[in-house]
């Protein structure tokens, strides 16, 4: 008899999403504070240089030539 394999699905975005949460949760436990503040979240989901690369790719694409 053969066994039915169901195949492997891998959400990227869900991976992503889990380990921020992660990252967000061994930061609230280091944390003296009861909260994070709004910076220190910011910190460490590291928004600036996500930021920081969306407005470098924007850039690059509105100054783009789209005859090139």
């Amino acid at each position: 008899m053969a066994l039915l394999r169901t195949p492997t699905v891998q959400d990227r975005v869900a991976l992503a999403e889990i380990e921020l949460c992660g990252e967000l949760m061994i930061a609230a436990s280091a944390a003296d504070e009861d909260r994070l503040s709004p910076d220190r979240i910011d910190e460490v989901l590291n928004v600036a240089a996500e930021r920081a690369l969306l407005e470098e790719s924007e850039r690059a694409l509105f100054w783009s030539s789209p005859w090139e």
